[in-house]
Formats: C-alpha cells, sequence, structure tokens
C-alpha cells in the first residue's frame, strides 16, 4: 500500500460543494492499494499511521503521535499514488489496484484506523474530491508497505 502523510493544522475534503469529512489539527493521509495488497497490509498501514511520532515534542522534536496530541486523522483514497510516468509524459495507473479492490482496502484502512482512534474522518472513494489544507511545518512523508 501507498500512502502520503501530510501533518495539518486543518483539512477538510469537498464533494460537489459540500463537505464530507474535516479535521484540525492532526494527519491528512492518501491511500492507495495495489494489486498484491490485502486485508492484513490495510490493518499494517492504520497502525503505522496512527504510531508515527510526526507531532512536535516540548522541545520541537518530532516524538508525539496522533493520540499524544489529540489529533484527527482524514483519510482519502487516490489512486494517483500509483502513477508511472517512466514511458512518456502520460501517467499509467496500471500499478493502481482494480477499483473493487481498491475500495475494499481503503475502506479496511478506515474501519482499521476507526476501531484504534477516536477521531476519523475520509473522503468518498472514487468520487471527485476537493481537498483543503493547511500542511504544518510542512510536514509530508511517504509510505509503502509491501506485504
Amino acid at each position: 500500500m501507498i500512502a502520503l502523510i501530510q501533518r495539518v493544522a486543518q483539512a477538510r475534503v469537498e464533494i460537489g460543494g459540500r463537505t464530507v469529512g474535516a479535521i484540525g489539527n492532526g494527519m491528512l493521509v492518501f491511500v492507495c492499494a495495489e494489486p498484491a495488497d490485502d486485508a492484513v497490509l490495510a490493518d499494517r498501514l492504520a497502525a503505522k499511521l496512527l504510531k508515527l511520532r510526526i507531532f512536535s515534542d516540548a522541545d520541537g522534536k518530532m516524538n508525539l503521535a496522533l493520540a499524544d496530541v489529540g489529533g484527527g486523522l482524514l483519510i482519502v483514497s487516490q489512486f494517483t499514488l500509483a502513477a508511472d510516468v517512466s514511458a512518456g509524459n502520460r501517467p499509467s495507473f496500471t500499478g493502481a489496484a482494480s477499483p473493487e479492490q481498491g475500495r475494499l482496502l481503503y475502506e479496511r484502512v478506515v474501519a482499521s484506523a476507526r476501531a484504534r482512534h477516536p477521531l476519523v474522518h475520509c473522503g468518498e472513494f472514487g468520487a471527485h474530491m476537493r481537498v483543503h489544507l493547511v500542511n504544518d511545518g510542512p510536514v509530508t512523508i511517504p509510505i509503502t508497505l509491501r506485504a
């Protein structure tokens, strides 16, 4: 699975002008499933997100996890993270899971995160979304997990 994490002061997702998910301080995470991914990997990703220490402690060091700062988690599906531009200028997305598999694994990440953390919001799989964010730092971290 591929994830792009952004530490945010605030973030929201809109679909058709209506807000479907919003958080204040926390993490905005874009998630992409790949064909070899499974539910175990989706659960590992959710656990990793919640344990990731990317928030500053009193000394300004990245030492705190999401729960330590009472932050929110906003999870958005984004198959374009699997883009391959090695053969030309038009991206190929053959590295992304099928829409059916992608939906199942995205929903698994969301459910797994919700089982572990009280403040989890999400976008809508397959929808055209507008994501608004204020990156804090900026801190942006890519993660790729493989079985």
